[in-house]
């Protein structure tokens, strides 16, 4: 499968452009550095970081600064700011221009327990006031673009995810995600992508659907139920770094889904693993990749049995050789068994 890309931008955030329709979303503990990197060269239209809490960056922790780390095979920088301050979200936004970002991106959306129980992430869409004051003090103090990622609302009862879009458009925001669920819902049910559509009508910037978006018919399922400009790609992309991109490359060539053969996908986990190990040392690198491992052999792996004895193999591996060398046994097995 080569690596295709497009010639021209899809939409521009501010001055910054995406490349393609379909964005990698941002996960905390799974969009780290040696993933983003992977999934821009496998032609994601951009790549954004994890969520990185601005009252911890302040304190200089090393793990959060860690969640900023980027280089130029990763596109545009896209940091994701999270907070329930007005200060730490102002000197959040200070840092991450320092540390190179070319977008800000502000957490809105998370449902996460321990997320909300500190009033960030999906919990200030229960208070739109203090939520377009954390916008406000973003924006002033970000020289580059923002952006905002949020939910449908807190709850059924109080879907108001196009009024939060409208005000935060008006305070400077430049492009706008919605997950087409409520906070309440977690990731039960299907995203509502029709109900983004009002979302639509309500801004002029670009707007991104994300939620259950797996395969270029989901992409444009959803496209046409929202009328939004482009799609987010999330949990499907765990081990599958290259599915954003595949799926911008059906969708621009009106075409189906086109994966990578087995040995492809495998040697881009394998760079993935390198980028970890250099990033958080060996030990902690493996870990982080054993997520992915087990994903992509369930991705690759019909037989739930022989699934679970392969996933055991790769996520029981302590060092980066013995994770190497039984990728390569799994692939000369399956690559056998494909002839």
């Amino acid at each position: 499968m080569t690596k295709e890309l497009p010639h021209a931008p899809t939409f521009l955030i501010g001055t910054v452009p995406a490349r393609a329709p379909v964005l990698l979303a941002p996960m905390s503990g799974v969009t780290d550095w040696p993933i983003r990197r992977q999934a821009f060269a496998w032609g994601a239209g951009l790549v954004v970081s994890e969520m990185v809490a601005c009252e911890t960056l302040a304190q200089g922790r090393e793990d959060v600064i860690r969640r900023m780390k980027a280089d130029e095979r990763c596109g545009p920088h896209v940091i994701q700011l999270a907070g329930r301050e007005t200060r730490w979200m102002s000197e959040g936004a200070r840092l991450a221009v320092d540390a190179g970002a070319d977008v800000i991106d502000i957490n809105m959306g998370c449902p996460a327990r321990q997320v909300t129980r500190g009033l960030s992430g999906s919990a200030l869409m229960r208070d739109l006031d203090h939520a377009l004051e954390l916008i406000e003090a973003t924006v002033s103090a970000s020289s580059v673009p923002v952006t905002l990622k949020m939910r449908l609302g807190w709850d059924h009862d109080s879907i108001n995810a196009p009024e939060l879009a409208r005000r935060a458009e008006n305070a400077g925001v430049q492009m706008i995600t919605v997950h087409g669920r409520t906070r309440q819902q977690f990731y039960t049910g299907r995203a509502d992508w029709r109900a983004v559509a009002a979302v639509k009508s309500a801004v002029s910037v670009p707007l991104v659907v994300n939620g259950d978006i797996a395969t270029p018919e989901h992409a444009r399922n959803a496209l046409a139920a929202s009328g939004a400009d482009a799609v987010m790609v999330g949990r499907a992309s765990q081990g599958r770094p290259w599915l954003p991109g595949a799926i911008a490359r059906a969708l621009q060539t009106d075409t189906g889904l086109v994966e990578p053969s087995l040995m492809e996908g495998a040697a881009s986990l394998e760079e993935a693993l390198e980028d970890s190990v250099t990033l958080y040392g060996e030990e902690l690198g493996v870990r982080c990749m054993r997520k992915h491992f087990a994903s992509f052999v369930d991705w690759a792996v019909s037989d739930p049995h022989e699934a679970k004895s392969w996933r055991g193999t790769l996520c029981r591996a302590k060092d980066a050789h013995s994770v190497k060398d039984s990728l390569h046994r799994f692939v000369a097995r399956h690559a056998r068994d494909a002839a």
